[in-house]
Protein backbone atom coordinates (compact mmCIF):
# COMPACT_ATOMS: atom_id res chain seq x y z
CA UNK A 1 0.00 0.00 0.00
CA UNK A 2 1.02 3.17 -0.92
CA UNK A 3 1.31 6.11 2.01
CA UNK A 4 2.23 9.57 2.09
CA UNK A 5 5.40 11.01 3.67
CA UNK A 6 4.65 12.18 6.92
CA UNK A 7 7.07 14.76 6.55
CA UNK A 8 9.47 14.06 9.91
CA UNK A 9 13.15 12.34 9.33
CA UNK A 10 15.75 12.40 11.70
CA UNK A 11 19.47 12.23 11.49
CA UNK A 12 22.79 12.81 13.64
CA UNK A 13 25.89 15.31 13.67
CA UNK A 14 27.55 13.30 16.19
CA UNK A 15 25.84 13.39 19.03
CA UNK A 16 23.69 15.66 18.10
CA UNK A 17 20.23 14.89 16.74
CA UNK A 18 18.44 16.77 14.60
CA UNK A 19 15.32 16.10 13.07
CA UNK A 20 13.03 17.43 9.91
CA UNK A 21 9.81 18.98 10.12
CA UNK A 22 8.16 19.05 6.69
CA UNK A 23 5.46 22.68 7.56
CA UNK A 24 3.62 22.18 4.04
CA UNK A 25 4.26 23.57 0.21
CA UNK A 26 2.94 26.30 -1.51
CA UNK A 27 3.11 26.86 -5.51
CA UNK A 28 5.00 30.20 -6.46
CA UNK A 29 4.74 31.87 -9.46
CA UNK A 30 7.98 32.70 -11.86
CA UNK A 31 7.00 36.20 -10.96
CA UNK A 32 8.55 35.37 -7.39
CA UNK A 33 11.87 35.44 -8.74
CA UNK A 34 14.26 38.11 -9.55
CA UNK A 35 17.73 38.04 -11.20
CA UNK A 36 16.34 35.34 -14.27
CA UNK A 37 13.63 35.92 -16.75
CA UNK A 38 10.74 33.95 -16.47
CA UNK A 39 11.31 31.89 -19.63
CA UNK A 40 14.62 31.11 -18.44
CA UNK A 41 13.40 29.77 -14.83
CA UNK A 42 10.69 27.95 -16.46
CA UNK A 43 13.30 25.98 -18.78
CA UNK A 44 15.62 25.13 -15.69
CA UNK A 45 12.15 23.80 -13.38
CA UNK A 46 11.53 21.60 -16.50
CA UNK A 47 15.38 20.56 -17.16
CA UNK A 48 15.31 19.57 -13.29
CA UNK A 49 12.33 17.55 -13.74
CA UNK A 50 9.69 19.81 -11.40
CA UNK A 51 6.25 20.72 -11.91
CA UNK A 52 5.44 24.29 -13.07
CA UNK A 53 4.19 26.89 -11.63
CA UNK A 54 7.43 26.61 -9.09
CA UNK A 55 6.80 24.49 -5.86
CA UNK A 56 8.49 25.84 -2.70
CA UNK A 57 8.45 23.70 0.61
CA UNK A 58 8.74 24.74 3.89
CA UNK A 59 10.43 22.82 6.86
CA UNK A 60 11.77 23.17 10.89
CA UNK A 61 14.13 21.36 12.74
CA UNK A 62 14.00 20.11 15.90
CA UNK A 63 17.48 19.91 17.17
CA UNK A 64 18.54 17.68 20.29
CA UNK A 65 21.63 18.45 22.22
CA UNK A 66 21.58 16.19 25.51
CA UNK A 67 18.19 16.30 27.41
CA UNK A 68 17.61 20.34 25.49
CA UNK A 69 15.22 20.47 22.65
CA UNK A 70 15.57 23.18 20.20
CA UNK A 71 13.85 24.38 17.36
CA UNK A 72 15.25 25.78 14.33
CA UNK A 73 12.45 27.97 12.97
CA UNK A 74 8.66 27.86 13.96
CA UNK A 75 7.00 26.82 10.64
CA UNK A 76 4.21 29.13 9.31
CA UNK A 77 0.95 27.40 11.53
CA UNK A 78 -2.26 29.14 10.40
CA UNK A 79 -0.68 31.46 8.26
CA UNK A 80 -0.88 30.19 4.96
CA UNK A 81 -4.32 28.59 5.68
CA UNK A 82 -5.13 24.43 6.41
CA UNK A 83 -2.65 23.33 3.94
CA UNK A 84 0.41 24.07 6.18
CA UNK A 85 1.70 24.70 9.82
CA UNK A 86 2.20 20.40 9.60
CA UNK A 87 5.41 21.54 11.87
CA UNK A 88 3.38 21.28 15.01
CA UNK A 89 1.67 17.82 13.91
CA UNK A 90 5.33 16.66 13.47
CA UNK A 91 6.19 17.76 16.95
CA UNK A 92 3.28 15.93 18.26
CA UNK A 93 4.18 12.81 16.37
CA UNK A 94 7.17 12.62 18.24
CA UNK A 95 5.54 13.11 22.09
CA UNK A 96 6.95 16.66 22.57
CA UNK A 97 4.52 19.25 23.69
CA UNK A 98 5.28 23.01 23.24
CA UNK A 99 6.62 23.23 26.70
CA UNK A 100 9.43 20.85 26.28
CA UNK A 101 10.84 23.29 24.13
CA UNK A 102 14.07 25.15 25.55
CA UNK A 103 15.03 27.00 22.78
CA UNK A 104 13.72 28.68 19.21
CA UNK A 105 16.77 29.68 17.00
CA UNK A 106 14.87 32.07 14.44
CA UNK A 107 16.73 32.11 11.09
CA UNK A 108 14.70 35.10 10.32
CA UNK A 109 11.33 36.97 10.86
CA UNK A 110 9.67 36.14 7.85
CA UNK A 111 5.68 34.81 8.10
CA UNK A 112 6.76 30.63 7.32
CA UNK A 113 9.55 31.06 9.80
CA UNK A 114 8.15 33.47 12.77
CA UNK A 115 4.31 32.73 12.33
CA UNK A 116 4.54 29.54 14.34
CA UNK A 117 5.99 31.45 17.26
CA UNK A 118 2.57 32.73 18.75
CA UNK A 119 -0.78 30.78 18.97
CA UNK A 120 -4.50 32.06 17.37
CA UNK A 121 -4.58 34.46 20.69
CA UNK A 122 -1.27 35.88 20.13
CA UNK A 123 0.43 34.04 23.20
CA UNK A 124 4.06 32.07 22.97
CA UNK A 125 2.74 28.86 21.48
CA UNK A 126 6.33 27.52 23.31
CA UNK A 127 5.49 29.04 26.97
CA UNK A 128 9.37 27.91 28.33
CA UNK A 129 11.16 28.66 24.95
CA UNK A 130 14.10 31.40 24.94
CA UNK A 131 13.95 32.94 21.27
CA UNK A 132 17.62 33.89 19.80
CA UNK A 133 18.11 35.68 16.80
CA UNK A 134 20.22 37.56 15.15
CA UNK A 135 20.92 41.41 16.75
CA UNK A 136 20.49 42.60 13.56
CA UNK A 137 16.84 40.78 12.29
CA UNK A 138 15.44 42.62 15.80
CA UNK A 139 16.84 45.86 14.90
CA UNK A 140 15.12 45.98 11.37
CA UNK A 141 11.65 44.29 11.79
CA UNK A 142 11.40 45.90 15.59
CA UNK A 143 12.33 49.37 14.12
CA UNK A 144 9.48 51.86 14.23
CA UNK A 145 10.89 53.84 11.85
CA UNK A 146 11.87 51.84 9.29
CA UNK A 147 8.62 50.17 9.57
CA UNK A 148 6.98 53.73 8.96
CA UNK A 149 9.17 54.41 5.84
CA UNK A 150 8.77 51.06 4.56
CA UNK A 151 6.93 50.38 1.11
CA UNK A 152 3.14 49.63 2.01
CA UNK A 153 3.33 46.34 0.43
CA UNK A 154 6.08 45.41 2.82
CA UNK A 155 4.01 47.18 6.41
CA UNK A 156 2.30 43.70 7.00
CA UNK A 157 5.52 41.78 7.31
CA UNK A 158 7.17 44.32 9.91
CA UNK A 159 3.64 44.30 11.67
CA UNK A 160 3.71 40.45 11.53
CA UNK A 161 7.63 40.94 12.90
CA UNK A 162 6.53 42.59 15.76
CA UNK A 163 3.24 40.23 16.89
CA UNK A 164 5.48 36.92 16.39
CA UNK A 165 8.41 38.27 18.70
CA UNK A 166 6.75 40.87 21.31
CA UNK A 167 5.79 37.52 23.40
CA UNK A 168 9.10 36.53 23.95
CA UNK A 169 10.46 40.10 24.13
CA UNK A 170 11.37 39.37 28.17
CA UNK A 171 13.06 35.62 26.99
CA UNK A 172 14.67 36.98 23.64
CA UNK A 173 18.63 36.89 23.37
CA UNK A 174 20.44 38.63 20.49
CA UNK A 175 23.37 36.88 18.76
CA UNK A 176 25.76 38.06 16.21
CA UNK A 177 28.08 36.56 13.65
CA UNK A 178 30.37 33.58 15.00
CA UNK A 179 29.01 33.95 18.36
CA UNK A 180 28.56 30.70 19.80
CA UNK A 181 24.92 30.47 21.79
CA UNK A 182 25.35 27.34 23.23
CA UNK A 183 27.75 24.14 23.09
CA UNK A 184 27.47 22.46 19.47
CA UNK A 185 25.98 25.86 18.13
CA UNK A 186 26.77 29.09 16.52
CA UNK A 187 25.88 31.52 14.71
CA UNK A 188 26.75 31.83 10.84
CA UNK A 189 24.91 35.23 9.58
CA UNK A 190 23.95 35.07 5.91
CA UNK A 191 22.67 38.63 4.98
CA UNK A 192 20.73 39.88 2.10
CA UNK A 193 17.25 38.03 2.45
CA UNK A 194 16.45 40.00 5.68
CA UNK A 195 19.31 42.30 7.42
CA UNK A 196 19.93 39.71 9.80
CA UNK A 197 19.10 36.46 8.15
CA UNK A 198 21.06 33.95 10.01
CA UNK A 199 21.87 30.26 9.23
CA UNK A 200 23.21 28.10 12.69
CA UNK A 201 26.29 25.86 12.55
CA UNK A 202 25.39 22.72 14.38
CA UNK A 203 29.06 20.50 15.63
CA UNK A 204 30.01 17.92 17.22
CA UNK A 205 33.18 15.76 17.23
CA UNK A 206 34.00 16.05 13.94
CA UNK A 207 30.63 15.85 12.36
CA UNK A 208 29.01 19.51 11.60
CA UNK A 209 26.39 21.03 9.10
CA UNK A 210 24.76 23.86 8.28
CA UNK A 211 21.24 24.99 8.25
CA UNK A 212 21.42 27.73 5.86
CA UNK A 213 17.68 28.81 6.21
CA UNK A 214 16.71 30.91 3.05
CA UNK A 215 19.74 30.66 1.13
CA UNK A 216 17.65 28.63 -1.52
CA UNK A 217 13.81 29.05 -2.15
CA UNK A 218 13.92 27.14 -5.43
CA UNK A 219 16.54 24.12 -5.57
CA UNK A 220 15.76 23.24 -9.50
CA UNK A 221 16.79 27.33 -10.57
CA UNK A 222 19.21 28.64 -7.75
CA UNK A 223 21.89 25.83 -7.22
CA UNK A 224 22.33 25.92 -11.53
CA UNK A 225 22.24 30.51 -11.74
CA UNK A 226 22.91 31.57 -7.86
CA UNK A 227 22.29 34.99 -9.31
CA UNK A 228 18.06 34.12 -9.56
CA UNK A 229 16.98 36.05 -6.42
CA UNK A 230 13.31 36.54 -4.97
CA UNK A 231 11.20 39.42 -4.66
CA UNK A 232 10.62 38.38 -0.99
CA UNK A 233 14.57 39.88 -0.76
CA UNK A 234 14.97 42.56 1.07
CA UNK A 235 18.98 43.54 -0.46
CA UNK A 236 18.87 41.30 -3.12
CA UNK A 237 22.76 41.53 -4.58
CA UNK A 238 23.30 41.46 -1.09
CA UNK A 239 21.41 37.98 -1.01
CA UNK A 240 23.32 37.01 -4.14
CA UNK A 241 26.75 37.49 -2.59
CA UNK A 242 25.41 35.75 0.68
CA UNK A 243 24.65 32.45 -1.61
CA UNK A 244 27.16 32.33 -3.84
CA UNK A 245 29.87 32.49 -0.58
CA UNK A 246 27.65 30.01 1.35
CA UNK A 247 28.05 27.95 -2.30
CA UNK A 248 31.59 28.12 -2.03
CA UNK A 249 32.22 27.33 1.15
CA UNK A 250 29.33 24.59 1.37
CA UNK A 251 31.36 22.60 -2.07
CA UNK A 252 35.24 23.84 -0.93
CA UNK A 253 34.55 22.51 3.07
CA UNK A 254 32.46 19.09 2.06
CA UNK A 255 30.13 20.93 4.37
CA UNK A 256 26.66 19.30 5.04
CA UNK A 257 23.87 21.45 4.86
CA UNK A 258 19.95 21.50 5.64
CA UNK A 259 17.88 24.48 4.06
CA UNK A 260 14.01 25.22 5.63
CA UNK A 261 13.11 25.50 1.47
CA UNK A 262 15.08 22.31 0.17
CA UNK A 263 13.61 19.12 -0.84
CA UNK A 264 11.97 17.30 2.06
CA UNK A 265 14.26 15.60 4.04
CA UNK A 266 16.24 18.60 3.33
CA UNK A 267 19.89 17.58 4.44
CA UNK A 268 22.57 16.95 1.19
CA UNK A 269 26.20 18.46 0.10
CA UNK A 270 26.68 21.19 -2.19
CA UNK A 271 29.08 20.49 -5.32
CA UNK A 272 30.48 22.50 -7.91
CA UNK A 273 29.34 22.07 -11.92
CA UNK A 274 29.91 22.86 -15.44
CA UNK A 275 27.37 25.26 -14.37
CA UNK A 276 26.64 26.71 -11.18
CA UNK A 277 26.43 24.33 -8.34
CA UNK A 278 24.13 21.25 -7.97
CA UNK A 279 22.52 19.68 -4.84
CA UNK A 280 23.18 16.32 -3.92
CA UNK A 281 20.96 15.35 -1.16
CA UNK A 282 21.68 12.41 1.30
CA UNK A 283 20.64 9.07 0.75
CA UNK A 284 17.15 8.73 3.03
CA UNK A 285 17.79 5.73 5.47
CA UNK A 286 14.75 4.60 6.57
Amino acid sequence: MTTSNPGVYRTKIGDIAITALNDGMFEAGTGVLVGITPDDAERLEVAHFRALPPRITISAFLVEIGAKKILIDAGSANAFGPAHGFMRKGLASLGIAPGEISTVLLTHAHIDHASGLIDDAGAAYFPNAELILNAAEAEFWLNADIAAAAPDAAKDSFALAVRCLTPYRERTRQVKHGEVVMPGVMVQHLPGHTPGHTGWILASGDDSLLVWGDVVHLPGIQFTNPDAGMVFDTDADLARVSRRKTFDMAATDRLRVAGMHLDFPCFGHVAKAAQGYAFVPDVWLA
